[in-house]
């Protein structure tokens, strides 16, 4: 299934996608909660009824005359207001390009556990544009990731059972400010705010029935689901990244087993998955100039429209803005 929220007089909704057109659940159950947040706290009561309905819509059973054309409505994120937000570091590729780019060898740890960190779950957005300020624009940079959705709670979960945890999945677009990020990280804490503006994920969350024709082995010693979805990212029309989700090397399962220990998660937490290789500027322009002494860097401005396309999971589209300050805390630095 094929999740979306979206605004309707200035409150949330929530729907099911088919074929062009989003369904409000109350369309497909009277009974059927209205927003995202219920429906993930309820999930194993109402997800059935919810693909019940679905099945009718299939059918012609309900027809589209009681469906709205997607386009017609301002989507969300899927999840507008979620408890918490992780995002890991599980692609190995980009690891090892990003530190070979700054002459450092690649950190044995990787390939010992996954790893995380907590951004701003207040400054989860959907589609459409994002607002930032000056020093946002000192090496504004996306990330190319997928991420997941916490289905129901748990604590100390086994990667053997993690994948059932999983509500679904959604393109991710970790925004990151590398100036801001870089200075902080001198003191070996961070990201703050060069990560905590804006975190866009979209355009809908999409239930693992529907992708199981993606499924494919972990890697080798890694436990858990893992998908061929293939991953790109355009900056105002011109392809800058190209990955696989299937490229992971440490599993959603085991982010979860990792994420859970001593730790309850909730109904509605998202985890991303990390960058895919390829997946930033950072990482491009760091190879670019390994490999040419002339290349020129290139960074996200003001009026660049940012484009992610994961087979299966949709496009997210955002427009980056400026913010109408001036305000710098870059400038506030004490000398």
């Amino acid at each position: 299934m094929k999740l979306v929220s979206y605004l309707f007089e200035e409150h949330e909704k929530l729907a099911i996608l088919v074929d062009g057109y989003i369904y409000d659940m109350d369309k497909l159950h009277p009974e059927l909660p209205h927003n995202m947040s219920m429906l993930l706290t309820y999930w194993d009561d109402y997800i059935s009824m919810v693909q019940g309905g679905e099945l009718l819509i299939k059918e012609g059973k309900i027809h589209s005359d009681n469906g709205i054309p997607v386009e017609e409505v301002d989507l969300l994120a899927p999840v507008p207001f979620p408890p918490s937000c992780r995002d890991g570091y599980a692609f190995r590729q980009h690891v090892e390009s990003a530190r070979r780019n700054r002459k450092a060898p690649m950190i044995p740890e990787f390939d010992q556990y996954p790893i995380f960190y907590f951004t701003n779950h207040h400054s989860i957005m959907g589609p459409g544009p994002v607002s930032c300020m000056p020093d946002h624009f000192e090496k504004l940079d996306f990330e190319l990731e997928v991420a997941i959705v916490i289905s129901k709670h748990g604590r100390n979960i086994k990667a053997e059972e993690a994948d059932e945890y999983i509500a679904g999945l959604m393109i991710m677009n970790d925004l990151s400010a590398r100036t801001l990020q870089m200075e902080e990280m001198l003191l070996n804490l961070g990201p703050a705010k060069g990560k905590d503006f804006a975190t866009a994920v979209g355009p809908m969350l999409v239930t693992l029935d529907e992708l199981e024709s993606y499924e494919i082995p972990a890697k080798e010693n890694h436990t858990g689901k893992s998908w061929n979805l293939p991953m790109t990212c355009t900056v105002n029309g011109v392809q800058v990244s190209a990955g696989n989700l299937g490229d992971m090397d440490w599993t959603f399962a085991e982010i979860i087993e990792r994420a859970s220990y001593g730790v309850d998660l909730h109904p509605g937490d998202i985890i991303g998955s990390g960058t895919v290789g390829t997946g930033c500027f950072l990482e491009l322009n760091g190879t670019g100039k390994l490999n040419d002494p002339n290349y020129v860097e290139q960074w996200l401005k003001e009026g660049d429209v940012v484009e992610m396309e994961v087979e299966g999971l949709g496009k997210l589209v955002n427009t980056i803005v400026a913010e109408e300050s001036g305000h710098s805390i870059l400038k506030l630095k004490k000398l």
